[in-house]
Parts: structure tokens; C-alpha cells; sequence
């Protein structure tokens, strides 16, 4: 079992990504805590936010007050909805929010079930709740469950397992949304040090991305553009402006990523894994499709990029079980471009186009008219249609929780 926990400012948008995985007959709500539980099953965010908005003091100083949680139980494992309820319940209790409002969620949206709990950080009196190695404790409380309730341990867990992430296809619509559920999860789980790295692992699930630069108010502005794509790798339906998804997919998040990245993968040693698998595939394999094939059996997709000639000049290993980005020159001089256009120059099975630049002036007037024909809950809904798979990164930008107004004190007598 995986609790994975999430803090933010947005309470409305928690609730409306619950709501919508109701809606779309792919959750339901199992229990509550001092909210509002609708009998029929009909749950409706405004009526919800009410309740809730009954425990919100008038002042509080904590700048993330919402807390979402998703547990994820082993695919293995089969649990009724009670004894859901009850870990979801167990779990609240043991983590110090046995006494806040709460609703628990079961979605069932990535082919198996798990729950989704939406809380308070702060009391009624204004108080944040202890968060003191709140991540140890949850690890614990998760540890004692599974033993409590027979159930698969967290260790024999895959990461593959634990995060899903599912190719965009443009014929289903509502591209942001695919879009969405896509790059925040993957942004902070691959690591990757350039933004052709980034771009290389994005093009495995039919999303561009283009550097946007210009200007803004007379201010230098750079930022980035993300397109669905189909299977050609031709952009499909209009680009959008990286900051409808958060910051944490923007340009200074991707480069705070980046940066973290290279010191991760040089003191983890991560290419180990990739180099010894493409080692052993370079050496077995005459033919670049046998080549391809036996590195998918280690989890590891790679991209060559051509030149119209055919000549590979660029070699991508992705490497899904390290989740690690990198070019065959990180590997080793043997693993270059040169390398592998002797071995498979001139066979175009994939080919990758060099990052894009896109003037700002282009895109503003088709972004600007798509924004404005958007309701402001469907905004909230896309930005928060991942909350289940990201870190602890939250966009500052996203819609506050409102606070109460301080009601003035009403002086009485006469008034020098």
C-alpha cells in the first residue's frame, strides 16, 4: 500500500476533481467526517465547500491548508468498500486528523481501486495540523495496515504499478485534460538534464512541447507550449500555454527539475542500469527493430534522431525502471551517434524533430480566445486532475482557499 500526500491552496479544485470522477461513474464517496454525506450518491462541490467552509477560521497563517491524500492498495489486493472506509478512516486517525472534516473517495479511473481523502490543515481555531515527519508517520500507519488488514506490502509494490500514465489520443478530445495527467506526474518523476531530454520522454506519450520566448510588457518572457500529437508526431488541436497546468511544468520549474536531476543521477549512479542493458542489446543485436525490442524487455525505449540523409546524429535511451533520461554520450563513447549510425544509419524506424522556438505573438490570440470560452471550474478541474500523482509542488497560483473577513467589533457608547 502507497499513500502519496498533497498539500495546496486549492480546495475547491480537490473537491471538483472528486467530483468529476463521480460524475463520470468512475468514483464514489465512502464515508465522511464532519461534512456533509449525500445519501442518494450525488455529490455537488458547492454544497460541499459550504461544510467545509464551516471549520475554516477567520484568520490562519498556513499558505497550503488543504490536504489530499491518495492511498493506493497493491492491484492484488481485493477489499470491500467497508473495510476501504475503515482504512480510509484509520489512516485519518492515525495521522492526527481524526478530528478535522474529511471526505473519502474509491475511484476506480486507472483499473484498480483506490481512495482519494480530502481534508483541513488547520482546526477550527485556526491551528495547523502537526506535520512533523508527516511522511514517516504515513509510511508507518500504511506498514500497520497492511499487516492489520492482510494485505500486500508497499515493498512489493512496482513503481510501474504505482504510477500509470497513459499515452494522449487525440481522438478521445478534451486534450488538456490528457495533457494534464501526463506532464505533472512525469515531470517529477523522470530524470532528465535538458529540455531535448524532456521533450524526448514526452514524444513516447504523443505530447510536444515548444520553447515560447518574446516579450511581455516590454519584459523579456520565455515560457513553453505543449501539443498533443498523433501518431506521426504531427501537433494536433491548439498549443497550450504551460501556465494553465502550474509552474511545475513551466520553464524555471523544468529547470529546477533539470538542475536536481544531474545531482540525483550522478549520486544515485542511475545510468547504471541503462548502460549495462544497452550494452549487452548493442552487442546481441545486428538489426536496430531486434535492438529496440530487446531493450523494451528491460523497460528502456530509445529514440534515434536522423537527418534527412538518414544518418543518426542523436541517441535517447529512456530508461522506464530508473526513470532516468539519457544521451548514448552520458553512456560512453561507445554509445555515441557515430556508434550506432554505423550499426543502423540509414533505417528511419523513429525520428525525433530538434525543439521548436515559437514566437509569442503567435499563439496569444488562439490561447487567449480558448481561455475565454472556458468556464472557471474547468480550469480548476484540469490543474487538479493529477493531485493523486504529484509530490508535495503544488503552483502557488492555483485558486486560494478563501478566508473568513474578521468581523469588526461594534463599539458602543459615545465616540470622542
Amino acid at each position: 500500500m502507497v499513500a502519496k500526500i498533497n498539500i495546496g491552496s486549492n480546495l475547491y479544485g480537490a473537491l471538483a476533481y472528486n467530483q468529476e470522477k463521480v460524475d463520470e461513474g468512475l468514483g464514489k464517496i465512502l464515508g465522511s467526517n464532519l461534512v456533509f454525506e449525500p445519501t442518494d450518491g450525488q455529490f455537488y462541490v458547492t454544497e460541499c465547500m459550504n461544510d467545509f467552509m464551516q471549520f475554516v477560521p477567520a484568520h490562519f497563517r498556513t499558505e497550503k491548508p488543504v490536504f489530499h491524500v491518495s492511498i493506493n492498495p497493491h492491484p492484488d489486493d481485493r477489499l470491500t468498500d467497508e473495510q476501504l472506509t475503515d482504512i480510509g478512516r484509520e489512516y485519518m486517525d492515525r495521522l492526527g486528523y481524526g478530528n478535522q472534516p474529511y471526505l473519502i473517495f474509491k475511484h476506480e479511473d486507472i483499473g484498480r481501486e483506490h481512495l482519494h481523502i480530502v481534508s483541513l490543515r488547520v482546526d477550527s481555531q485556526g491551528k495547523k495540523i502537526d506535520s512533523y515527519k508527516e511522511h514517516e508517520r504515513s509510511k508507518e500507519i500504511t506498514e500497520h495496515l497492511e499487516r492489520k488488514y492482510n494485505i500486500n506490502p508497499a515493498e512489493g509494490q512496482k513503481r510501474s504499478e504505482q504510477w500509470e500514465l497513459t499515452p494522449v489520443d487525440a481522438s478521445k478530445g478534451d486534450l488538456k485534460k490528457q495533457i494534464a495527467a501526463v506532464i505533472k506526474p512525469l515531470a517529477s518523476m523522470y530524470h532528465f538534464q535538458s529540455m531535448g531530454k524532456y521533450k524526448a520522454v514526452l514524444s513516447l506519450y504523443n505530447i510536444n512541447v515548444e520553447e515560447l520566448k518574446g516579450e511581455v510588457k516590454g519584459k523579456p518572457y520565455r515560457g513553453l507550449l505543449y501539443s498533443a500529437t498523433d501518431s506521426e508526431g504531427n501537433k494536433v488541436g491548439n498549443p497550450l500555454k504551460s501556465s494553465i497546468f502550474g509552474k511545475s511544468v513551466g520553464y524555471d520549474g523544468l529547470e529546477k527539475r533539470m538542475a536536481k536531476s544531474a545531482e540525483h543521477i550522478k549520486t544515485k549512479n542511475l545510468k547504471t542500469h541503462t548502460l549495462k542493458a544497452v550494452s549487452e542489446a548493442k552487442q546481441s543485436c545486428p538489426s536496430e527493430s531486434e535492438f529496440r525490442a530487446k531493450l523494451r524487455q528491460q523497460g528502456i525505449d530509445v529514440l534515434f534522431r536522423r537527418n534527412d540523409e538518414g544518418r543518426i546524429y542523436g541517441a535517447t535511451f529512456i530508461d522506464h525502471t530508473t526513470r532516468t533520461v539519457l544521451n548514448g554520450s552520458r553512456l560512453g563513447k561507445d554509445y555515441s551517434a557515430n556508434i550506432f549510425n554505423d550499426l543502423y544509419g540509414g533505417k528511419q524506424e523513429q525520428v525525433q524533430e530538434p525543439m521548436q522556438t515559437t514566437n509569442l505573438s503567435d499563439v496569444y490570440k488562439a490561447n487567449n480566445q480558448q481561455d475565454n470560452n472556458q468556464s472557471p471550474d474547468s480550469g480548476l478541474a484540469g490543474i487538479f486532475s493529477i493531485l493523486s500523482l504529484e509530490p508535495e509542488n503544488h503552483p502557488k497560483d492555483d485558486m486560494p482557499l478563501p478566508r473568513r473577513k474578521k468581523k469588526k467589533k461594534r463599539r458602543y457608547g459615545r465616540q470622542m
